[in-house]
């Protein structure tokens, strides 16, 4: 019994003063900034169709048919939509790049709530989970890792008295278990959904869900559903993976093998249904799975590059045309004209 109290308070220790998954929380930062920005400049060009106040949904009806906020139904002015689209574009930008801190990624939240209810038949279904996941980012030191340091974020933590720093590393590992929660319900929940339905009890429901004229890939898709083995093996294989993911993360040498499943898992559903913006959402949210890995990916990537540039350096010390080499024919030193004229 002692020793479960002393592991207990051990690990309880642990989280209280050690942060967890800084990279793979940062990967989730830039991922969700990029999803976001790639929804605003692929809209780019029909922004005024789609969004704006005279488009295919006028201010008035959408005003009306809202249930929830919208930055949007503020002001029907085109100029005024054009200032909140591109500060979108502008908060999406800087979540990526890690500039901005923490009110940079919630007006990119406010934001990116408020275009998504501008048109919800363009979702793909990682809006819904994109809601969630960002304001559990609040909570978690996220800007730690792939940020440009602008010096602003150090001064503005050195003002800060020493006991609200202190609570920033629970605060942090606590935002990163109800990021990883979150994912393992969605796993869970979905699986348990499919496994009511008939389609997918009897192993057809990949040939269904790919011969959908909205989700096919000409060329590609019919490789998969006209294959007997694909099909059940693909049918079944899903409903296993998504019901039996979050025993996989729980066990440490299982993590990273369940995170890559993951990932391969969704980048196929971006590939064969087009669903890139739920593939990535998706994926974001893995990555606080593979922190670990990408710590080793990242020193692999700056030993690499510090071993290019010492080679570099090196080949340059070692070149003689740097030094000022002779130029005659026989390697005399040829007089320059100035020097002839004094």
């Amino acid at each position: 019994m002692k020793k479960s109290l002393k592991n207990f308070t051990d690990r309880l220790d642990f989280w209280s003063l050690q942060p967890v998954a800084l990279t793979g929380v940062s990967g989730t930062r830039v991922l969700l900034g990029f999803v976001g920005l790639m929804y605003y400049v692929s809209q780019y060009q029909e922004r005024n169709y789609l969004f704006g106040p005279d488009g295919v949904l006028p201010h008035e009806d959408f005003t009306a048919q809202l249930t929830g906020f919208s930055l949007y139904t503020l002001s029907a002015s085109p100029w005024y939509f054009q200032l909140v689209y591109h500060l979108g574009i502008a908060a999406a930008l800087a979540v990526m790049l890690g500039v901005g801190g923490r009110p940079a990624l919630a007006l990119h939240w406010a934001l990116l709530w408020s275009v998504y209810q501008r048109q919800p038949g363009l979702l793909d279904g990682g809006d819904n989970l994109a809601y969630v996941v960002i304001p559990f980012l609040l909570l978690t030191r996220c800007y730690d890792r792939f940020s440009l340091p602008t010096g602003l974020a150090s001064r503005l933590v050195r003002r800060v008295p020493g006991h609200l720093r202190a609570m920033s590393v629970p605060f942090h590992n606590l935002g990163v278990l109800m990021v990883a929660a979150q994912i393992c319900l969605v796993y869970v929940v979905s699986g348990l959904y499919k496994v009511m339905g008939e389609e997918w009890q009897d192993g057809t429901a990949l040939f269904y869900i790919m011969r959908v004229a909205e989700f096919e890939l000409p060329g590609w898709s019919h490789l998969v559903y006209e294959n007997d083995v694909l099909v059940v093996l693909g049918t079944y294989g899903t409903v296993a993976f998504l019901v039996y993911f979050p025993l996989g993360v729980l066990v440490p040498a299982l993590r990273p093998w369940a995170a890559t499943a993951s990932i391969c898992f969704h980048l196929s559903i971006a590939f064969f249904m087009g669903l890139t913006g739920f593939a990535l959402t998706m994926i974001a949210c893995d990555l606080v799975f593979l922190s670990g890995a990408l710590d080793r990916a990242v020193l692999w990537a700056r030993g690499r590059l510090a071993r290019h540039l010492t080679s570099l350096a090196d080949t340059a010390s070692a070149d003689p045309s740097k030094e000022g080499r002779p130029s005659g024919e026989h390697g005399t030193r040829t007089t320059a004209p100035e020097a002839e004229l004094v």
